[in-house]
């Protein structure tokens, strides 16, 4: 009877909720704890030393002064290396359609959305700097074989960041737990005996829920092009820009999340496959099972559909008449 109470304890503790700002976004943790323990101040010094270490915004993050760099980094952080690590394998596994030395295009986007400048006719200039051939790295530093290449972790460096508070959860010994900064998540065990759940936007009215989607023990992480973008001289440019191209324009597909094991992974993959577009991210999900997907675009009369992946059907509550 003694064990039977402690479990019926556990399952119905408060469940501790602490929230912030960081990277640009709002961030949002729950766990189940029985010592009730607040972890604010290692959860903001942790986002605190992540930003200057991968910030792009950051004059002073070492990310920047890699990229104002002649040549060679040590890196003088832990997070550095991981992010580069998984950065390779998935330009690898798709073709390039996941590049970080994407920064010149990315920061020209950003410079046009800003000033109204036509910053796409300086694509093929700048397409000499990018290619992630051109980095070289092992555990201690990185090299580029050019002074103008550059990083931007952008596509990949926030779910990297749910990862790391993550693995700060559990070096404290928690086992129950959701790790949210914008939008992208990492849940682990139960909350209060039942999955934990996570909505996702539709693309069309960003803010309305399309679906309800139970997550557990896994990472999932969202791309689209529906928040961030703009008009210039009759073209609609988005911030997901094609390594291989050096353009960004709309596609049928308008978001994509991605589930898998660590939230680093699912990043990478959704900024590759709003690349790739819906035809081909189908057929390299038929081909890597360990991830899974659900896919938003619009079809030929324009209506919203969705493609999901056979092992997320399942947890998915909500998209009547809308699924493939």
């Amino acid at each position: 009877m003694y064990s039977i109470y402690l479990f019926f304890l556990w399952f119905h503790l408060p469940v501790v909720t602490l929230q912030g700002s960081a990277q640009g976004t709002t961030w949002l943790v729950m766990y189940v704890d029985p010592q009730q323990r607040n972890f604010q101040g290692a959860i903001d010094t942790t986002l605190l030393e992540f930003d200057r270490c991968l910030s792009i915004y950051r004059r002073d993050s070492e990310l920047s002064l890699f990229n104002r760099s002649a040549a060679s980094w040590e890196f003088q952080s832990p997070y550095f290396y991981p992010v580069l690590k998984k950065s390779a394998e998935v330009y690898a596994a798709t073709n390039g359609a996941f590049d970080p030395t994407i920064m010149p295009l990315t920061a020209a986007y950003r410079a046009g959305k800003k000033t109204g400048s036509p910053w796409w006719e300086k694509a093929d200039s700048l397409l000499q700097y990018v290619g992630f051939s051109q980095i070289s790295f092992d555990e201690s530093s990185v090299h580029k074989s050019k002074e103008q290449v550059r990083l931007d972790f952008d596509g990949i460096a926030q779910g990297y960041s749910v990862d790391v508070l993550a693995a700060l959860l559990e070096r404290n010994g928690i086992r129950d737990y959701m790790v949210e900064i914008g939008g992208e998540v990492r849940c682990k065990g139960l909350k209060n005996g039942k999955a934990w759940t996570i909505g996702i936007d539709n693309p069309l009215h960003p803010g309305q829920k399309e679906a309800t989607v139970q997550l557990l023990n896994r990472a999932a992480t969202t791309a689209g092009n529906y928040r961030d973008h703009y008009e210039q001289q009759g073209k609609t440019l988005t911030h997901i820009i094609n390594p291989l191209t050096g353009f960004s324009s709309p596609s049928a597909l308008k978001s994509v999340t991605v589930f898998a094991a660590d939230a680093i992974t699912a990043d990478g993959y959704d900024t590759a496959f709003m690349v790739m577009g819906l035809e081909a991210t189908k057929r390299f999900l038929a081909k890597h099972t360990e991830l899974d997907a659900l896919l938003i675009y619009t079809a030929e009369n324009g209506e919203l559909r969705v493609f999901m992946t056979r092992g997320i059907k399942p947890f998915v509550i909500g998209l009547d008449g809308l699924a493939d």
